[in-house]
């Protein structure tokens, strides 16, 4: 697939991979509409950031809707590129939409790592210098999976005691948005110490 680093892909070894809804965009039961596509506040500044330090962006997308027939692909496909015209048009390197309403191995579906193994082959990323960036625990739980850093963003969801406890060890960062994030990734992504309650 053509993108704009082709021409100096071997000197580049890093990524981020987004999932969307929650972190891009605001997240709306079962998102299919792009006309009601609202990015969140300082979304499109922190994809301007990884551009400027010369991350490869991938954007990875749980759709189950697609399965359950709820919505089609070609929504979900419209949808994505609406957030990236809101976006100004960054380049992704590749998009992965998975549609399965289930979990299994072998399927795409986060927190499956299948997509991130399948990039950091074939682009020769290196796992140290990739990230998941995500609201929800199938998104860093699928980065640990893939044996990259997991990053997750504040959201209306409950975290289960096995989230919590990696939190607390360090081994998932948060932050209150992707904005957050990325300015904190320039700064070396050190964790901050939780207090016990």
């Amino acid at each position: 697939m053509d993108h704009p680093y082709q021409n100096s892909q071997k000197s580049i070894k890093k990524a981020i991979f987004l999932d969307r809804d929650g972190t891009l965009n605001v997240d709306y039961h079962y998102v299919s509409n792009p006309d009601k596509i609202q990015l969140i506040d300082g979304t499109r500044e922190a994809v301007e950031i990884f551009i400027h330090h010369k991350f490869l962006l991938f954007l990875f997308t749980n759709q189950p809707g697609i399965e359950q027939k709820i919505y089609t692909r070609t929504d979900v496909e419209a949808c994505n590129q609406r957030v990236i015209e809101l976006l100004g048009n960054p380049h992704f390197t590749e998009i992965c939409i998975a549609p399965e309403s289930t979990y299994a191995p072998n399927h795409y579906r986060k927190p499956s790592p299948r997509f991130i193994n399948e990039m950091i082959d074939k682009y020769q990323l290196n796992r140290s210098e990739c990230h998941m960036v995500g609201d929800k625990e199938t998104d860093v739980f699928a980065g640990i999976n893939a044996s990259i850093q997991a990053h997750l963003l504040e959201s209306q969801y409950p975290r289960s005691p096995q989230c919590e406890k990696l939190i607390r060890n360090g081994k998932i960062l948060t932050f209150k948005h992707l904005l957050d994030f990325a300015q904190k990734l320039l700064m070396g992504l050190r964790p901050i110490p939780r207090k016990e309650s």
